[in-house]
């Protein structure tokens, strides 16, 4: 991982810009429901949060991202991430756009934008989609 996650104070920051990046997509639906809470916090936790930061972490990601409407503010740090932390971010994008059995030209459209933002291969982003996908038909 990253020497980024090893900062204490650089830490919180870049789990609040994934958290808001995820909030984002959440929103994007006018749909942010409990489950695309826990994906969001089962995300953060997986990537190395502190458990007992879990809840203000999100809290303050909600307040951040509803004051906002630049992707380019979570993601400018989020691009610095390594390939395997941005694909477990993109699984998680993925479960949140899906978690309502859809996805939307909004969501479509976010995913697009993201795919680049975060220098990430669409081949590696389609196929991420797919495997989500695969998983809730199962």
């Amino acid at each position: 991982m990253f020497d980024i996650f090893k900062k204490k104070e650089s830490n919180n920051n870049i789990f609040i810009k994934i958290a808001c990046l995820l909030v984002h997509a959440a929103k994007i639906d006018e749909i942010f429901t409990n489950k695309d809470r826990d994906i969001i916090k089962k995300t953060i936790l997986n990537l190395g949060v502190e458990k007992n930061k879990l809840d203000e972490i999100l809290i303050e990601a909600e307040k951040i991202e509803s004051n906002s409407n630049q992707l380019l503010e979570f993601t400018k740090d989020i691009k610095q991430l390594n390939q395997d932390d941005k694909i477990k971010i993109v699984e998680s994008l993925w479960k949140i756009i899906y978690s309502d059995d859809q996805s939307d030209i909004y969501e479509s459209n976010l995913m697009r934008r993201l795919t680049g933002l975060l220098y990430l291969d669409n081949k590696v982003v389609g196929n991420i989609k797919e495997k989500i996908i695969k998983d809730l038909e199962n």
